[in-house]
């Protein structure tokens, strides 16, 4: 009985060697075939020259403000606030007027031929609050809907280590 067993193994090991040679085949093939789609793939991406931008997105209770820059921040390509597409100031921070001043930067931006963009939103921080205003998801969407393609998307609000004190002094402000 036991040269039964070892008889049986021996044919396993067998099979197994001759398996390992037709996936040895299979893989020369694969990488063959991964050759041909490589060169294929490197056609669009001589296009990476695509011209990137930064959309810099300042949303408070108050207002919001869309500014496009270069990737260095240098150059302002197109800036647009919510009170340029409101008659009242107390829409300016709204989702309409910060979608509508999106839309209009984003026009511009087109047209000088930007194609991709990187979103830095900012809310006021330091001892103002670290929450974007209500202006900020709106314009966001009213960007990346817009056709361009979006890179990051990252918070720039301004925090202290160790914050400045508030205004009004130690009593507070007395109405």
């Amino acid at each position: 009985m036991s040269n039964d067993k070892v008889e049986e193994t021996e044919v396993k090991v067998e099979e197994t060697e001759v398996k390992v040679e037709e996936t040895e085949v299979k893989v020369e093939e694969t990488e063959n075939a991964a050759e041909e789609t490589e060169v294929k793939v490197e056609e669009p991406e001589v296009k990476k020259d695509a011209k990137w931008a930064v959309v810099h997105v300042f949303s408070s209770y108050n207002n919001t403000i869309v500014h496009i820059t270069d990737l260095s921040g240098a150059e302002t390509i197109a800036l647009s606030s919510g009170g340029k597409h409101v008659k009242a100031d107390r829409f300016q921070s709204s989702p309409y007027a910060a979608m509508k001043s999106a839309q209009a930067a984003v026009e511009i931006a087109k047209n000088k031929g930007i194609e991709s963009v990187h979103i830095r939103v900012r809310a006021v921080g330091g001892v103002g609050s670290r929450t974007p205003g209500p202006g900020a998801q709106a314009a966001i969407r009213a960007i990346a809907r817009s056709g361009f393609k979006v890179g990051r998307i990252e918070d720039t609000t301004p925090i202290p280590h160790d914050t400045t004190r508030k205004a009004g002094g130690r009593r507070g402000r007395r109405a």
